[in-house]
């Protein structure tokens, strides 16, 4: 299934058969140290009384690690106590993409089960305000609990469709981390998380482009828009952003995240896209061994 399944990213996939060999590799188990309850230096030795060793994953973020031992990290006292969060490393990339400041109003508006939101409040230091929107209320009482867990106490929950969230109030920081097909997640072992396919991956592309207007939309002058997907298809990354660029005075802001990834697209097989999609970053599981990743930083421009 892998090589059938992904041939039609063959161009545009740098070292092709790197990326087919990483999928036949189990995904790394990362976690998060959670500044809000403990320091890293903490946890990591919380994790070595328990046969875990946590080994840096990130050059200029202290508080990402790769865990490897004898236990998964969910089993591990740290993480009851909140003191940390498994969470992909490229999963972590999008909110150091945002960066959310103390003080500032910040949205995350699919944001269950709340690893990205915990995380955004992790930066804001339990600040400002943090709406923390997902549609399907099934699916708050884990956003709740996570939130909880971790000690964040400048969130409010709501369950808006994310294309509809009301417009009756801008905010300093945005976080579009959308539904779509989940391709980056995928590993050919046990446990692989099936790309999804058919119609519904069909009509993902026109629901993240209203998502991402109305993300924009609900930006103040001045503020950052983090677009974010674990796929690899062009239809849901590059297009998706070129359509805002086409619909709204937007701006690709630049992105450095310190990890190696590639520069977004400008053509995909008929597709021609704006220039600065160069400006948004691909990552692949043979470059950086977590979840295949594409992120785009937006502003208002002027």
């Amino acid at each position: 299934m892998t090589n059938r399944f992904f041939s039609r990213y063959r161009e545009i996939i740098p070292d092709y058969s790197d990326f087919l060999e990483a999928l036949q590799q189990p995904l790394p188990a990362h976690v998060r140290v959670n500044r809000l309850k403990a320091s890293p230096e903490a946890v990591t030795a919380e994790a070595a009384d328990e046969g875990v060793r946590l080994v840096r994953s990130h050059p200029t973020d202290d508080t990402l690690f790769m865990a490897g031992g004898s236990k998964t990290p969910g089993n591990l006292t740290a993480y009851f106590l909140g003191h940390l969060h498994p969470q992909a490393l490229t999963s972590c990339l999008a909110t150091k993409a945002l960066s959310p400041t103390p003080g500032a109003l910040v949205l995350d508006l699919c944001a269950a089960p709340g690893g990205k939101a915990a995380h955004a409040a992790a930066l804001m230091k339990n600040g400002g305000l943090l709406v923390a929107n997902d549609l399907h209320t099934g699916r708050h009482p884990a956003l709740a609990h996570n939130l909880a867990r971790l000690g964040v106490l400048n969130a409010v929950l709501t369950a808006y469709q994310a294309q509809q969230f009301p417009r009756r109030q801008l905010f300093d920081f945005v976080l579009a981390d959308v539904p779509c097909t989940g391709e980056g997640g995928f590993r050919a072992v046990k446990g692989r998380t099936e790309p999804i396919r058919g119609p519904r991956a069909a009509n993902l592309p026109a629901l993240q482009k209203l998502i991402l207007e109305r993300g924009f939309d609900l930006l103040e002058p001045g503020g950052v828009l983090v677009y974010a997907t674990c796929t690899y298809n062009p239809e849901e990354n590059e297009a998706v952003v070129d359509h805002l660029l086409r619909r709204r005075d937007a701006a690709v802001l630049p992105l450095a995240p310190d990890v190696p990834c590639e520069p977004g697209l400008t053509a995909w097989r008929k597709e021609r896209y704006d220039a600065r999609m160069e400006l948004t970053r691909r990552f692949y599981p043979h470059r950086v061994d977590s979840v295949g990743f594409y992120l785009a930083r937006l502003g208002r421009r002027g």
